[in-house]
């Protein structure tokens, strides 16, 4: 009887404390005289299974394992299976549960839909631009159709952008070769024979060297379009006439990440720039198994499996976090709005309902991040995480994972 009664109590207790987390999301306000820059490499359909640095086995991605060998790799870190449930958690730092975005906004249908950045959702981006920080977008952007909604990069916080424009004139676009770019409200007409993720790196550099210009600390966001579908031959493989592979492009954007990495320190910023690489959610391996060092990888992208929430995410900045580290702290994609105001040394708004907690203290001080679960959402079904169970939204309780249910049902809740 005392047994059992000891363990009531310690599932009160856990209760209790992850519902805390739910209800009033705590921030570690750092305090720091910086502005550092920011540069978040953000790769589509990317798991943590297709990096060497995570013991994959099937792709070559050598810029990506020094990046970890240069900065501190997260072994943890989740989202949602899909893009704009993941990316809308980025965005505004809420969970599925929150923001409502279960499913893919149909951007390449033309739909009139649009994420509400001017009266319904805040994001980081607007934060830190009206803090002073100048801000820059690239790659996919599939929170409304341009073409209906011109300004939306703009209402999202982003002073500058080069998005691929996914709908134009009644038809969807290319991302790759021939790629139909929207740079600042235009589309670009000197990029035909170019192949769309180099025009995107160039911009990202020029953006940089801008802000170096300027004199002002930067935010960029470099949505990668590699290596989303569709399988397209990269550069090399074109000019000889060969057919393109899944290995090929995670390869070649890890080139493009290695290339970008060397540009910043090139311009002689590291030390005081943030470097984030991370995937946006699982793999798309066409139902083919990934093999790592742990073993076999089934399942990715669209599943509410560790397959396809677990993504890869890396930090360098030299002289602030030690080379070559690892934490195994538990990440949300949510967590990013308020650690990105915490590194930027920049206030959060009073006003505003945050689910995700800032872990900035590990990424300035090395301390733990006490995170205790992480949450994904797909096609109406939500998930929470603790790092051992899982609870996706119809799940039989049983005495394992009651706990985790009554949270399931709180986040449920939540407005």
């Amino acid at each position: 009887m005392q047994h059992i009664s000891i363990l009531l109590l310690s599932i009160c207790f856990l209760y209790i404390s992850v519902f805390s987390i739910t209800a009033m999301p705590e921030t570690t306000q750092v305090t720091s005289p910086e502005r550092p820059n920011i540069l978040l490499l953000f790769a589509d359909d990317l798991g943590y299974e297709a990096l060497g640095c995570y013991g994959g086995q099937d792709y070559s991605t050598p810029n990506l394992n020094r990046l970890a060998t240069e900065g501190l790799r997260f072994t943890r870190a989740y989202t949602s299976p899909i893009c704009t449930p993941s990316r809308m958690s980025l965005y505004t730092g809420t969970y599925v549960s929150r923001h409502q975005y279960y499913d893919v906004i149909p951007v390449h249908k033309g739909t009139k839909e649009a994420v509400d950045f001017r009266n319904r959702w805040t994001t980081f981006a607007q934060v830190l631009r009206q803090s002073g920080y100048t801000t820059s977008v690239t790659g996919k952007w599939q929170m409304a159709t341009l073409e209906v909604h011109p300004q939306h990069c703009r209402d999202a916080g982003f002073d500058s952008w080069c998005v691929w424009q996914i709908w134009r004139e009644g038809a969807k676009t290319t991302r790759y070769w021939d790629p139909c770019l929207n740079q600042d409200g235009n589309i670009r007409n000197d990029v035909t024979e170019r192949f769309g993720p180099d025009v995107l790196a160039d911009y990202v550099i020029t953006q940089m060297k801008k802000a170096i210009e300027e004199e002002k600390p930067f935010f960029i966001q470099h949505n990668m379009m590699l290596p989303h579908w569709p399988i397209t031959p990269m550069p090399a493989e074109k000019e000889a006439g060969k057919l393109g592979s899944l290995n090929s492009m995670i390869s070649y954007m890890d080139g493009i990440v290695g290339r970008i990495v060397d540009a910043v320190d090139e311009l002689g910023i590291a030390e005081n720039t943030w470097v984030i690489f991370m995937g946006d959610n699982g793999t798309e391996a066409f139902g083919e198994p990934r093999h790592t060092r742990d073993g076999i990888v089934k399942g990715g992208k669209r599943d509410l499996t560790d397959a396809g929430t677990h993504i890869p995410m890396i930090v360098r900045r030299p002289g602030t976090i030690q080379p070559g580290t690892t934490a195994d702290d538990l990440i949300d994609m949510a967590d990013w709005f308020p650690t990105f105001c915490n590194l930027a040394n920049v206030d959060l708004p009073k006003n505003l309902s945050l689910d995700g907690i800032s872990f900035a203290s590990r990424l300035l001080e090395n301390k733990p991040f006490p995170r205790q679960w992480v949450t994904g959402g797909y096609l109406n079904k939500l998930s929470i995480f603790d790092g051992q169970i899982r609870v996706t939204t119809g799940d039989s309780i049983t005495k394992e994972n009651a706990t985790l249910h009554h949270v399931l049902r709180s986040l449920l809740k939540s407005d």
